[in-house]
């Protein structure tokens, strides 16, 4: 079992383990279990459509910028052009136990001028399905060492994310020849992926 993180938290990675190379960083959610009658029935209107979210990954340079398109991993670009990041597809429903979408890091492999990779979640078409954060619970982000396959990090997302629609989780970052994460867990109201990369443009 790897070690609870709460928001705000910082561990190192390979301070203890420098031989780390390979990661496997999974992300899950599940949707908020909605009543077909009464009150809330009416409001969603029966059964509630399926929340789509998606996983995604800036890689930034050291001034936290995010230098080109091609530095962002996700559903419509599943590995990065170095090859240290690879998205392993999307989940559109959020259904079923353990990870909804699976993000492979080779550390070793990330560029030198790539300082930072921020790992997002945003809820796909949320303006047009009235669809928010909210409505999802059970969120996590866990990083797991790929060479023994055992659990390193977990940090479960519990606060009321009501009205977010984005979702910044967590950062893997360089420092001081080490390489770090934190669990960040802040959420906005941007309407897509586009929208929160211009945080970093």
């Amino acid at each position: 079992m790897g070690i609870n993180l709460q928001k705000g938290q910082r561990i190192s990675l390979t301070k203890d383990n420098p031989s780390l190379k390979k990661t496997m960083v999974g992300l899950g959610w599940d949707p908020v279990k909605q009543h077909s009658k009464g009150l809330l029935g009416s409001l969603f209107g029966g059964a509630q459509a399926e929340i789509d979210c998606d996983a995604s990954v800036f890689m930034l340079d050291a001034n936290d910028k995010l230098k080109s398109k091609e530095n962002i991993v996700y559903f419509g670009n599943l590995k990065s052009k170095c090859g240290s990041v690879q998205h392993m597809g999307d989940n559109l429903t959020g259904g079923g136990d353990g990870d909804d979408e699976q993000i492979m890091v080779d550390l070793s492999m990330v560029p030198q001028n790539i300082a930072k990779l921020v790992f997002v979640v945003n809820i796909y078409a949320a303006a047009q399905r009235k669809q928010h954060f909210g409505m999802i619970e059970n969120a996590f982000i866990r990083l797991v060492n790929v060479s023994d396959n055992k659990e390193m990090i977990r940090f479960n997302l519990s606060e009321e994310y009501s009205g977010k629609t984005g979702l910044y989780v967590a950062e893997i970052y360089r420092n001081n020849g080490e390489w770090k994460f934190i669990a960040v867990g802040e959420g906005d109201t941007s309407t897509g992926l586009n929208e929160m990369s211009k945080k970093y443009q």
